[in-house]
């Protein structure tokens, strides 16, 4: 699950990281208001606009402006509120913003020069253990960085048994050219990053900037935090912090349903029992010349219910051409879901797409027999290769 900036520096700070600090608007005037109370509390003169939303390069769609008095914070929030905003990681069409960050300027003048640096902790899944990756190299993209200057990107792993040890949060405080006041308050920095990592059940932070300021004080200026869908039982508050605006309603819909569905950009509908069969079955369209318009994964149970919402889910979808059910019958009987498909294809009345089902291991015999027998415009098979030949067939 996803956090707003906001949502993830107040979850940063709860574990004593320091923040640039700042107040959500939902409205121009709100961000007035939000804007008079930081200038009271921080002594600010001049604020940063943020978009809200779920993605990365706000800045270069336009997405995050200075503002240098109260005329230009409601000006420039009124523009970004309300705006379809289009970074490099969201579709074409963009994502609408609802709300605003109204920050403190923390590139204020002293006695020396702000820099920036990048880092992320993160789960290795290599290694099994947790892993600081920082750069000297922040506000740019990582994915630049490794490509150009891998060199300048440093890792730090953590043994989860024994947690962050003392001189690693220094070793990553010296690999940063830090000295001085700069150096302990980074390796602070750094041990409050990591126990708010672990504490929260989050599968990754990153901060982006890391500021160091001209008065030496290391903070995040940026926080982007996802958890841990797994763990969100043991974090009630956190997650009331979903937004689902934020997301694919269509995902959204299929999670409601029970289904687990990810939407992608293809042209052929999937539905499968089993993460693993789903993931063969997408390589099967993809060797069939097709392209997977999602992964949708019943579950052990596609009765006519569940197989009529994931047809409607499917459906959704208007790139769709075919659709194609592989079922595996261990737990659920081959011969119920034939039969579960019939009635959802019944209940639904005329479906615009081919459909092909192949039906694999327990009464499967039986399962072909009653889809051949059916009446309807449904396509069986028993092999996979069989399977993508209808597919390919379909499709051409």
């Amino acid at each position: 699950m996803n956090l707003h900036e906001y949502q993830g520096k107040e979850l940063l700070s709860s574990f004593g990281v320091r923040i640039q600090r700042g107040i959500v608007a939902q409205s121009a005037k709100e961000a007035v208001d939000a804007a008079k109370q930081m200038t009271a509390e921080t002594g600010t003169g001049w604020h940063v606009i943020k978009a809200q939303v779920h993605a990365g390069g706000r800045g270069k769609g336009g997405g995050v402006k200075l503002a240098k008095n109260l005329q230009e914070v409601e000006e420039i929030a009124g523009n970004i509120i309300g705006m379809d905003l289009v970074t490099p990681q969201t579709s074409a069409e963009g994502k609408r913003v609802h709300q605003v960050l109204i920050a403190e300027d923390v590139y204020y003048p002293g006695d020396n020069e702000p820099d920036e640096y990048y880092m992320s902790v993160l789960l290795n899944r290599g290694t099994g253990k947790n892993m600081i990756m920082y750069s000297t190299e922040g506000g740019m993209d990582i994915e630049q960085v490794a490509e150009e200057t891998p060199h300048l990107i440093f890792h730090e792993e953590i043994d989860p048994a024994l947690g962050l040890l003392g001189f690693q949060a220094r070793r990553v405080a010296f690999n940063l050219g830090l000295s001085g006041t700069a150096f302990k308050e980074m390796t602070k920095f750094v041990s409050a990053l990591y126990t708010a990592y672990v504490k929260s059940d989050a599968s990754l932070f990153e901060i982006n900037p890391v500021l160091k300021t001209s008065d030496d004080k290391i903070m995040a200026v940026d926080a982007k935090v996802t958890l841990d869908d797994n763990a969100l039982y043991r974090h009630k508050d956190l997650k009331e912090l979903r937004d689902l605006r934020e997301e694919n309603p269509i995902e959204v819909e299929a999670g409601a349903l029970g289904l687990n569905y990810v939407d992608l950009d293809g042209n052929v509908g999937c539905m499968v029992n089993g993460a693993g069969l789903a993931m063969a079955t997408m390589d099967l369209i993809k060797q069939a010349g097709g392209e997977p318009a999602n992964f949708l994964d019943v579950g052990g149970t596609a009765d006519a219910a569940r197989v009529e919402a994931a047809f409607k889910i499917i459906l959704k979808d208007p790139a769709v051409k075919a659709i194609l059910i592989n079922i595996f019958g261990g737990i659920v009987r081959c011969d119920r879901v034939a039969q579960g498909v019939i009635d959802a294809y019944k209940n639904m009345g005329n479906i615009s797409v081919p459909i092909i089902v192949r039906l694999q291991g327990t009464n499967a015999d039986i399962a072909k027999e009653l889809i051949d027998n059916s009446g309807l415009d449904v396509m069986s098979a028993t092999e996979f290769q069989e399977a993508a030949d209808k597919v390919q067939t379909v499709l051409s």
